[in-house]
């Protein structure tokens, strides 16, 4: 199986806070992403001058699309970059981590994310969007999906229907599986009807933590995957602490959390969506995804930031396999 993925090209500088207290200026509602203009993005920058950072390449889609390229995936990207440094390191990171990187260029800044990291490990982001943002429908055609048997789409897109709706409808026509992660739970609520819409329309595997489906259905997670399940062919809610659920039309499965020592929940999401989309190319069962994930989100939680070491991965590939 061969995966291509579609988001916000962004470079992600993690920052450790020693307290809320900057959130509380700047009016981040912690545990959410919130979308800052460039000013806003320089005033936190600066602001957290004196706090330990850590610069990776980013945007929730290409964490998922690393992932899944480290354990063996033929995977692409798409999405827009500024002709500036930021832009080069993210293609040069893609290309690192052998991906194909699909990316249309802009005259504006590439967009970045500081992602502030507090005491407790909840991660706030306030995000630059930046060239990304100017990723449009117009970019996107059917070519790109030839050859390539499943989509995945970062729920941030949505913000842009135009692109997301022609972007699924596209991947659809060309036979692609669909995949959709809800992003944040702020992103939900103001999207909501046009979420589920195009879960019912489109999507074949839809992702969400437990804030997410909660803002999508108003439900705690045992009633929310009963709703979405009735619109995609497999859902799969993230409950933090208490694992995960997984119900298709038939089942409901439960995958049980692995102990760790969070440091950073950062990619958290992301990487479990890696390795349950790689028991799918594997044709894994439903219980064997879950739990790849599982392993997955486990390990980059005990880091700072969405990465992992090639030793990490040398360890994982070996407890995948075997």
């Amino acid at each position: 199986m061969k995966i291509i993925g579609i988001g916000n090209a962004l470079v992600d500088i993690m920052t450790q806070l020693k307290d809320n207290s900057i959130l509380q200026k700047f009016h981040l509602p912690r545990g959410s992403m919130t979308l800052v203009d460039r000013e806003l993005s320089n005033a936190i920058y600066i602001e957290t001058a004196g706090l330990q950072k850590h610069k990776t390449s980013g945007g929730s889609a290409a964490n998922t699309i690393h992932g899944l390229s480290h354990l063996g995936v033929k995977t692409a990207f798409i999405g827009k970059i500024g002709t500036d440094e930021m832009g080069s390191f993210f293609k040069k990171d893609m290309k690192k981590a052998g991906i194909k990187p699909i990316l249309f260029n802009s005259m504006n800044d590439t967009g970045k994310v500081i992602a502030l990291i507090g005491t407790d490990s909840e991660r706030t982001f306030a995000t630059y969007l930046g060239a990304a943002i100017e990723l449009s429908a117009d970019d996107i055609t059917l070519d790109i999906f030839k050859g390539y048997n499943c989509l995945y789409a970062e729920g941030y897109l949505v913000q842009n229907t135009e692109l997301i709706e022609k972007t699924l409808r596209l991947a659809k026509n060309a036979g692609l599986i669909i995949c959709i992660d809800l992003a944040s739970y702020n992103v939900v609520e103001a999207n909501r009807k046009f979420l589920l819409s195009i879960l019912s329309n489109y999507v074949d595997i839809a992702f969400a933590n437990e804030d997410e489906s909660k803002a999508l259905t108003d439900m705690k997670p045992e009633k929310a995957i009963q709703i979405l399940s009735e619109l995609c062919e497999i859902v799969v809610i993230k409950i933090g602490s208490k694992g995960s659920i997984i119900k298709n039309r038939k089942d409901l499965i439960k995958i049980k959390p692995l102990p760790v020592k969070p440091i950073d929940t950062t990619g958290a999401g992301d990487l479990y969506a890696a390795g349950f989309l790689y028991g799918i190319s594997k044709n894994l069962s439903l219980q064997k995804c879950g739990e790849t994930g599982t392993l997955l989100a486990s390990k980059v939680i005990e880091r700072i930031g969405a990465k992992m070491s090639e030793d990490t991965w040398n360890i994982l590939r070996k407890q995948i396999t075997n």
